[in-house]
């Protein structure tokens, strides 16, 4: 009598209702797992939950990023005329070198009390109306820091004469000060918005007297009392995660990007955040959907960060394309780019004329002139 012949399914073991090799092996694996210790259970459970948070994040990034495909980009540089000197640069020069050569259009200008009070009393805005009247002339526009903690070392800018002041004493002082500021430029045709105490709850950096968030909402409703016309920014620092959750509330909030630093305190050598683009995507669709207002880059390092704090003017050349070369400027502007924020002001636009002019190497200046011109026609491609 002839055999029957055996099929490849009934090999497996299918017959009637019988389970598929796949789902057998699924759930013997399910009850494997099950026998295991708690600590696996907790373990698996754990990597579950991070991989779906994950995975949230990823998504509200892409609904940001997709939502915000046809709005130009807004890209502009910090510019601070004291960082200028101390690189050997004369500021007016290297401004207008930034607006011609580069054709930078947005600027972050500061307005350090240190400068604009010396003495009690005696205001000097010499500084700054030469750099607003340039931008008036450019058609550029300005975002004004304003308040005691300002962009670059040591933060925050007090004068000589108010550091052993109390601060029942300083703090009405500083808000003389501010009002003037803010009295002085609020009719400029340049001036777009303020930024105001600029990363004010980053005690671990800079020499700071006060974080206290009284002060800042203070300070806050009294630019809004002044002018209540322009947009004011609140800024954060750039790793933190979460969202801005209490008072002030204001127009936008910004968030600093920094990529390559020295590592002074384990590995003694430079390190690169290994933080996606479409995280900082993640946290400026959140605080839109959670808190109803719009994040942008108030600063993108583009500048070398030298090993063990020494000064940029202190190292090689060679040390500092460790940090910066032209490749990574470039792909820092693809990084922020890729993030979905549609505006952002490069820091470091100082150095890369130093590098040009008395370093004698123009790489970076002409990558930036590169990628400004490049921003500039695709925004014009969303116009037509």
């Amino acid at each position: 009598m002839p055999q029957k012949k055996v099929t490849s399914r009934q090999k497996i073991g299918i017959r009637g209702g019988a389970k598929p090799a796949s789902s057998y092996f699924l759930v013997a694996n399910c009850k494997a797992w099950w026998r295991q210790g708690w600590w696996q259970k907790v373990a698996a459970g754990l990597t579950a939950l991070v991989l779906l948070f994950v995975l949230f994040m990823y998504a509200i990034a892409q609904w940001y990023i997709y939502v915000n495909r046809q709005v130009p980009i807004d890209m502009g540089v910090t510019f601070i005329p004291g960082y200028a000197r101390y690189l050997g640069l004369e500021p007016k020069e290297t401004m207008r070198a930034m607006i011609d050569e580069l054709e930078v259009r947005n600027f972050r200008l500061v307005s350090y009390w240190s400068d604009g009070e010396p003495r009690p009393g005696q205001y000097s805005f010499e500084e700054l109306d030469w750099q607003f009247a340039m931008a008036e002339a450019a058609g550029a526009k300005v975002s004004l820091a304003v308040g005691l903690r300002q962009p670059r070392w040591p933060e925050c800018h007090m004068p000589e004469w108010s550091k052993n002041l109390p601060k029942e004493q300083w703090a009405p002082l500083l808000k003389d000060y501010m009002t003037a500021v803010v009295q002085r430029y609020k009719n400029s045709p340049a001036l777009d918005s303020y930024q105001l105490e600029n990363e004010f709850f980053l005690k671990v950096f800079g020499i700071c007297p006060d974080f206290s968030r009284e002060r800042l909402v203070d300070e806050y409703n009294l630019v809004k009392r002044l002018d209540p016309n322009h947009t004011l920014v609140v800024s954060m620092s750039n790793n933190a995660i979460g969202i801005p959750l209490y008072e002030p509330t204001p127009d936008q909030w910004a968030i600093s990007v920094y990529k390559r630093v020295w590592d002074k305190t384990l590995t003694k050598r430079y390190f690169e955040y290994p933080i996606p683009a479409w995280y900082y995507g993640f946290r400026a669709g959140f605080i839109k959907l959670t808190r109803g207002h719009d994040s942008f880059i108030h600063e993108l390092q583009a500048e070398p960060w030298g090993p063990r704090d020494k000064a940029l003017i202190d190292i090689s050349m060679d040390e500092q394309n460790k940090s910066l070369n032209a490749e990574r400027l470039h792909n820092r502007f693809e990084y922020g780019r890729a993030t979905g924020m549609k505006k952002m002001d490069l820091w470091g636009a100082e150095f890369w004329y130093y590098r040009k002019t008395i370093l004698n190497d123009p790489s970076l200046w002409e990558t930036a002139r590169q990628e400004f011109a490049r921003t500039a026609a695709q925004n014009a491609k969303l116009d037509n």
